[in-house]
């Protein structure tokens, strides 16, 4: 057998898939208050539920989910008030 790496072939410059995406936009990455908070509360909900999953305990895995649920909406609305990338509240484009 030989012993030469084995690689796929590459495309030729200007054949790829993301050479029609526009770079010249900042995203913003969802860098906001309101995705932040989204986020922390989410990730609260998830290590209730971890650990209620761990421990066999149906009710605290119930109520981990309901914290997340919890989170979403609590995003939501932070993002209507004003608090989500490029909203009334923030002098910044959130990136």
């Amino acid at each position: 057998m030989s012993k030469a790496p084995v690689s796929a072939p590459k495309p030729a410059a200007g054949t790829g898939i993301y050479d029609d995406v526009d770079h010249s936009e900042p995203t913003g990455h969802g860098n906001s208050p309101a995705a932040w908070t989204t986020v922390i509360i989410m990730l609260v909900g998830a290590l209730i539920a971890s650990i209620a999953f761990v421990i066999a305990n149906t009710p605290i895995f119930i109520a981990g989910a309901v914290v997340m649920l919890a989170g979403l909406v609590v995003g939501f609305a932070m993002r209507k008030a004003g608090y989500g990338v490029g909203g009334s509240k923030l002098k910044n484009s959130g990136h």
